[in-house]
């Protein structure tokens, strides 16, 4: 399905039946092979907005996956880039797959839970790609202070989302519907499978940012086909003396 080498129906069906972490651990070795991993398209788009070549000293790579986006980071970086992930599998195809990636900067792995992450004011830099439909609207204000509480004072959080599609759209009600269908799922199995579309839009992501003490910029019609109708999100978070 999706790719020769993708996952088939029934692979994915037992992902659908699994936790989150289980299901993306039984996913790994297939995963970069289905339409939900972020495209290097993408990836290099976002890229020539966020800096040039060893323009910062550390990067984090926020749900890591099988770091695709790691592999974008690494030139801009002169020292390290770190990602973190709860899938063990996901990262350790991650692991494999970007050791040759263009740049000098380390890469780290770390497997923990993105509501709890380690780090204090470590990071030049913090992205997240494709993810950000696991976090339930209850645990976003958490979320966005973990990623601030990671970035030093200037640091920058980035990510790609949209504004909600016209209601009468095909992608408005292919969402509203997969939703429906994991709600219905998650009530009757579990433990649940967390994932949502239509989630950390425009203008509420940029609302949740502002709160924490990030300036936010939003960039529309930036990039090409078919992506067209995301948006960059750029929030720079503010010095302690910019919030005085």
């Amino acid at each position: 399905m999706f790719h020769p080498n993708g996952p088939t129906f029934l692979e994915l069906a037992r992902q659908a039946l699994s936790s989150t972490q289980r299901g993306y651990d039984l996913l790994a070795a297939k995963f970069d092979y289905t339409p939900f991993r972020t495209p290097d398209e993408l990836l290099e788009s976002v890229a020539t907005h966020i800096g040039e070549s060893d323009s910062m000293d550390s990067a984090l790579d926020v749900c890591c996956g099988t770091g695709a986006a790691m592999r974008m980071l690494r030139p801009l970086c002169r020292e390290r880039v770190v990602g973190i992930d709860f899938s063990h599998n996901m990262m350790a195809v991650a692991r494999q797959r970007i050791a040759d990636a263009p740049g000098d900067a380390s890469m780290d792995f770390v497997m923990g839970n993105v509501l709890e992450m380690p780090f204090e004011e470590e990071f030049d830099l913090a992205v997240c790609f494709g993810a950000l439909g696991h976090i339930l609207p209850k645990d976003q204000e958490r979320f966005v202070d973990q990623v601030a509480s990671s970035l030093r004072p200037g640091g920058r959080f980035v990510f790609v989302t949209s504004h909600m599609p016209r209601m009468f759209s095909l992608a408005y009600w292919f969402g509203r519907c997969f939703n429906a269908a994991m709600h219905v799922r998650n009530f009757v199995i579990r433990p649940p499978f967390v994932m949502f579309y239509l989630t950390f839009l425009v203008p509420e992501a940029k609302v949740l940012l502002e709160r924490r003490g990030f300036q936010v910029e939003v960039a529309e019609e930036v990039f090409s086909a078919p992506f067209q109708r995301a948006c960059l999100v750029i929030g720079r978070l503010e010095s302690p003396e910019g919030n005085r």
